[in-house]
């Protein structure tokens, strides 16, 4: 097996609380601040379903699942400081024990990850073997015989028919990161969730394969036996088992540990992900001194594939693939993210290299030139983070005699460069995107594209697409124009270059304050333009909104980073001000402007994208949520529920954190944009996007990242000229959407670790925080200094006495009761509901790259502080 190299050199970090805006000046562009639309499309908000597989979650052996505790109020309901982990159980004879009792097997933790399913309407759910699973006996390899665990799976012929006659159901897996004794698939329409109770009723599917399922007799269900108040959500009401997987999503490669089992010829492997089934692994593929060194392995990650799970067992087979090095290294760490969620990382071949222009350094054929508009000699120019190298848009502003103004959006023209059905072509549609960590980026295209060829590098002809309108100060557009182009930015700004411009309109800036600018153009000029950019930005921005467009933001955290170990050395709440909101609206006008260009052109061929409306369940729960509160919240449209949103929450130093708290709950009931082809949905009604409020929408904007652009790109190209018309499969499509659910999650992940790690380096930190949501052992919180949400359990909470929980319909409270520092004082009470402030320090935990969320006693200014306000 291969070994990674690791980089274990740890810097002094830094504890200010401020950053300086040249350190803020490191933020990388990613898909969560990107500026066409992908915060405004919903889809980074959403309750986060078909990928939710937490990989890092916190382990913690004091907890116990309630199908092991039939007494248990809340599994998974309280965390502690994980103790050594109990013996793997071996053997033919201890996997029959493992049958009869789940203890056996399963692993004890309360998983850290925010419970998007559940935070806010209910507590977890009790969970107990499925009444389906027959015991039968088939004969095992040694002549004897065992118990079926699973079900066999129906033949394809009997689920064709199935689904045909509507007794079958297929969707796709969610497993729930905190309990994974609780799976989900969605109905039909999508309506409601259908409730897998169990590891027997998932019949070996892993998170996110699709699976057929069939529905439980009434009588089995167990959803309607639980409390009210226990209820997990009450979006699902029927129960059922898997009896197919369809297609294995589930890339079957996870990352763990190995342990040794005496006597035996074969090991234990523990992936990190606890949804996952312990793995037997041949001792063979293990390494060479592992069975009289193993001690020296127990904190090594390895990486492991599923290769076989029988119908007999708990316990699936496996292969070991790659050691990958010590537990709690950011390089071991992130390449497990990156193999268990499938990301190609690998080098380009030399078959794709080749694809890519051979005379360095290249220059724009003549005969190219010809066929385009040359925009050369306008001030145009790019506005970027600092640290960004993939330069796939620019602006340009022009006064007309009129009054009016000349704007184009300019984008990198990438299909030139990638031939449709090349080898290029089709690594790039298998990667589908690029994947933005902390540290680095997984490119989608060689770099020598990403930061060269297309990307538009100041001072140098590029080839784009323009699209140029002639539009009002207002914001009305006159005239539109599309057409392939080359241009020659003038200047690379970063974001704060445009919003000092911006805050000193009339200042003189200096050659010293700006990166390097052609001498054609004069500074003032540039500046000018940026300001005429912003006003018009500004209109357009109202006037998208005041016709109903609904924008969720939340809290993203950012990095400064050591040069040279790449290790976190501070961290901020990244600051989304005008010159964001500038660049971003343009990019939405041109992916508007474009979706009604290519459906027009190809009404059954168009790559759009579209943002369903919000689940209707899950709304009206949230409304009688929101109405026992007393919040005044108008679901009725994605411009009421903004207009919401817009009024004051309180008029004191926590009304944004009240308004952020508040936007996650909204955000839950949210669905996923989705690209599709307008030639596979008959009804234009579907077709819309909820969040933006328009009819069309597509994404036109960052080929350099995404293929969806490039199939865009395509279709404009086939609309502007005579030439064949450029196809794509409807299924292309599907696979765009699941890569960017894939790496929007893996994103996530890499912030989670950095995260982890300044916590370890740099903690404890203390901040206050507030409360997101509250279940009946443990609540949610927003940690306002670091903009991330973290879970409480009350019984690790230190210095507790006791505490009670009372729900009144979907509204739940916490009552602690904290012992007294001095036996003469009396006990102190704090109530704990959503909006209520408290203190906590963030602490590592023994488990490498987690932190838990320590709740403080409440002094006596906080200790029955409640937020109640009601929105005008």
């Amino acid at each position: 097996m291969e070994k990674l190299s690791t980089r274990s050199a740890h810097q002094d970090c830094e504890r200010k609380q401020g950053v300086s805006d040249r350190q803020r000046r490191g933020q990388r562009r990613d898909t969560t601040t990107s500026h066409d639309g992908d915060i405004e499309s919903g889809e980074e908000l959403c309750s986060f379903k078909p990928y939710e597989s937490k990989k890092h979650q916190k382990q913690q052996k004091k907890n116990k699942d309630s199908n092991r505790d039939a007494t248990s109020k809340e599994a998974n309901s309280f965390v502690g400081h994980p103790k050594s982990p109990k013996k793997a159980i071996t053997g033919e004879q201890e996997q029959e024990k493992v049958k009869k009792s789940k203890k056996k097997n399963l692993p004890k933790h309360p998983e850290e990850e925010e419970n998007r399913e559940g935070t806010l309407s209910g507590v977890d759910t009790q969970v107990s073997k499925p009444k389906f699973s027959k015991d039968k006996k088939i004969k095992n390899k040694r002549g004897g015989s065992k118990k079926q665990v699973f079900e066999s799976y129906m033949t394809s012929e009997e689920v064709s028919h199935g689904l045909k006659r509507g007794e079958l159901i297929q969707g796709q897996l969610r497993i729930n990161p905190k309990k994974y004794n609780e799976a989900f698939i969605p109905s039909p329409d999508d309506t409601w969730d259908i409730f897998l109770d169990g590891i027997v009723a998932r019949n070996r599917a892993l998170n996110g394969d699709i699976v057929v399922v069939q529905v439980l007799p009434r009588e089995q269900w167990k959803v309607n036996s639980r409390e009210p108040e226990r209820a997990h959500s009450t979006n699902y009401t029927e129960e059922g088992r898997v009896v197919y997987i369809v297609e294995k999503k589930h890339s079957r490669a996870v990352t763990g540990f190995l342990k040794f089992l005496p006597d035996k010829r074969f090991a234990m492997f523990s992936p990190v992900d606890h949804r996952v089934p312990r793995i037997n692994v041949p001792l063979d593929d293990c390494p060479e001194n592992f069975s009289s060194r193993h001690g020296d392995y127990n904190t090594t990650l390895f990486i492991c594939r599923i290769t076989d799970w029988a119908g007999d067992s708990y316990f699936a087979e496996g292969r070991l693939a790659k050691t990958l090095g010590q537990a709690g290294e950011i390089e071991p760490e992130t390449e497990g993210i990156l193999t268990e969620y499938g990301i190609d990382f690998s080098e380009f071949s030399d078959q794709v290299l080749d694809c890519l222009p051979k005379n360095l350094p290249w220059t724009i054929p003549p005969e190219e030139m010809r066929k385009r508009r040359d925009l050369r000699n306008e001030c145009i120019f790019t506005v970027d983070p600092a640290t960004a190298r993939d330069l796939d848009d620019a602006l340009s502003c022009k006064q007309l005699p009129d009054g009016n103004f000349e704007v184009g959006v300019h984008i990198a023209d990438v299909s030139y460069f990638v031939e449709q059905d090349n080898i290029l072509d089709a690594v790039a549609s298998q990667r589908a995107t690029s994947v933005y960590l902390v540290q680095k980026v997984i490119p989608m295209l060689p770099r020598l594209l990403c930061e060269e060829l297309c990307s538009l590098n100041p001072l140098t002809d590029r080839l784009t697409f323009s699209v140029i309108w002639k539009i009002t100060p207002e914001g009305k557009i006159l005239s539109e124009w599309f057409g392939r182009s080359v241009i020659r930015s003038c200047v690379k700004l970063a974001y704060d270059h445009a919003q000092s411009m911006i805050e000193a309109p009339d200042k003189m800036f200096a050659a010293e304050e700006l990166p390097p600018v052609d001498p054609v153009h004069p500074i003032d000029e540039i500046h000018q333009a940026v300001l005429n950019l912003h006003s018009i930005a500004k209109n357009l921005r109202a006037q998208r909104f005041s016709g109903g467009a609904l924008r969720l933001d939340q809290s993203k955290l950012s990095f400064m980073l050591d040069k040279e170990t790449m290790m976190p050395q501070g961290c901020y709440v990244y600051q989304y001000r005008d010159s964001n909101k500038l660049v971003e609206e343009f990019m939405l006008l041109a992916n508007i402007a474009t979706a009604h260009h290519i459906y027009r052109r190809f009404p059954e061929l168009a790559l759009l994208r579209r943002h369903p409306p919000p689940k209707a369940k899950m709304v009206d729960e949230l409304q009688e949520l929101c109405d026992q509160l007393g919040i005044n919240i108008d679901f009725s449209s994605a411009g009421a529920l903004q207009k919401s949103l817009n009024n004051t929450l309180g008029d004191d130093e926590y009304s944004s954190a009240r308004k952020e708290v508040l936007t996650h709950m909204c955000s839950r009931p949210m669905q996923m944009a989705l690209y599709f082809c307008t030639g596979v949905l008959k009804e234009e009604q579907v077709f819309k996007h909820y969040a933006l409020n328009v009819p069309l929408y597509t994404h036109f904007t960052s080929p350099i990242r995404r293929y969806a652009d490039i199939i865009v790109h395509r279709l404009l190209a086939s609309s502007l000229s005579a030439r064949k018309q450029s196809t794509f499969r409807s299924k292309q499509a599907s696979h765009c959407n699941n890569k960017k659910t894939v790496s929007k999650r893996v994103q996530e992940l890499s912030t989670e670790l950095f995260f982890g790690v300044f916590v370890k380096e740099c903690g404890p930190l203390d901040s206050e925080a507030m409360v997101m949501g509250v279940l009946d052992q443990s609540f949610d919180v927003l940690v306002l200094r670091y903009g991330v949400q973290k879970r409480i359990y009350c019984k690790s909470v230190g210095g507790l006495d006791s505490f009670q929980h009372r729900k009144v319909g979907k509204k739940s409270e916490l009552t602690l009761v904290w012992t007294p520092e001095e036996q003469e004082k009396l006990p102190v009470e704090q109530i704990i509901s959503v909006f209520t402030l408290v203190e906590v320090q963030l602490k590592a935990d023994s488990v490498p790259m987690k932190y838990s969320a320590v709740l403080k006693r409440p002094d006596n200014r906080s200790h029955s502080f409640l937020c109640c306000f009601m929105i005008q």
